[in-house]
């Protein structure tokens, strides 16, 4: 069934839950808490918040979910454990936080020059095996995943002027550990790892030349563009995944129609989230425009290939790594050829 068919379906979902809502009050069955991998305020923080009443309001009230932002109850890297053991109930997040466990996360959190759109991997992960794999991933940490979502294209916030991938040759940039680190040291780059916190400061002192760090709409408002105005947009690198998954015994103990309700809710969030951070990147850029101090980059379509040939090379090291990084690599490769992709 398609996104546009499900998301039908559950706004007559939600008309017939609300109609009922109004008129009873429910006492919430569950209570859970989920945390994230964004800071309170982001948009995608506030999506996620706005998803977590989403679900109480098509379960009737029965399911309260409270969403924490990174770092609120255990690091980013350790949420899977956390969901597993109970400590957390569920988590939205990037899975390549837990390539220390699993290379297999890094490939599927963030196959870097994979996708050009959201709508490409999300396609991949609910028609072309993604999903399937994801869970069989996920289900040995006691975790269940209930769907994937996606944000935009990750900008790329630059100092300097990089045009052409000849141009990364020796910039300082930053980018985290693992397969992103090791392409754009591939191509030519000289990356440094760096938290997420301490981009800005080591972009205005002149520690790196550049940073992959989020979405357009984010780094505009948190004045990155002011210290590194040569942004590069559309991106041409990054497009996480976002991975929604709860505590494997909580959801096995959950009435079927609950069941249906989460999984209905991701289908809404996609939407939500895409759509919302899209509109918040063109206002974003239109702003950037409009400062002359500020000049927007947009890669062609060459160079972009050949920053994909390099990161496609990175894909084949990697597949090697475990048995399940080879059945990734071999999966969505497919589907990518398949569908004149790759």
């Amino acid at each position: 069934m398609s996104l546009l068919k499900k998301l039908a379906g559950l706004t007559a979902i939600t008309a017939s839950v609300l109609t009922l809502s109004g008129a009873a009050t429910f006492a919430a069955d569950y209570n859970w808490t989920f945390q994230t991998s964004e800071t309170a305020g982001e948009p995608g923080f506030i999506n996620k918040q706005k998803w977590a009443t989403n679900v109480g309001v098509l379960s009737g009230g029965r399911i309260e979910i409270e969403i924490l932002p990174i770092g609120s109850v255990v690091p980013h890297t350790d949420t899977l454990d956390a969901v597993g053991s109970g400590i957390l109930q569920g988590h939205l997040t990037d899975p390549s936080y837990f390539a220390g466990k699993d290379p297999a996360f890094a490939m599927m959190g963030n196959l870097v020059g994979a996708w050009s759109d959201p709508f490409e991997l999300l396609g991949f992960m609910q028609s072309g095996g993604g999903q399937e794999l994801y869970a069989e991933l996920v289900e040995p940490y006691g975790v269940h995943f209930i769907g994937a979502a996606a944000t935009e294209p990750e900008a790329f916030v630059a100092a300097v002027p990089i045009r052409t991938v000849e141009d990364l040759k020796g910039v300082k940039l930053r980018a985290p550990e693992g397969m992103v680190f090791e392409i754009f040291s591939k191509a030519g780059a000289s990356p440094v790892a760096l938290p997420g916190s301490e981009i800005f400061s080591a972009l205005d002192k002149g520690v790196v030349d550049a940073a992959d760090n989020t979405v357009f709409a984010t780094n505009q408002a948190l004045g990155m563009n002011d210290v590194a105005p040569y942004p590069l947009y559309p991106g041409f690198h990054s497009l996480p995944l976002i991975d929604i998954s709860m505590n494997k015994e909580i959801w096995d103990g959950l009435p079927e129609d609950l069941q249906a309700i989460l999984v209905a809710s991701v289908d809404k969030f996609i939407f939500d989230h895409v759509y919302s951070v899209r509109m918040l990147d063109a206002k974003a850029v239109a702003e950037a425009r409009a400062n002359p101090e500020i000049e927007i980059i947009n890669w062609s379509g060459d160079e972009r290939a050949k920053f994909r040939r390099i990161a496609q090379e990175e894909w084949k090291n990697w597949a090697t790594r475990s048995d399940m990084t080879q059945r990734y690599y071999d999966t969505v490769t497919a589907y990518l050829e398949g569908r004149n992709l790759l």
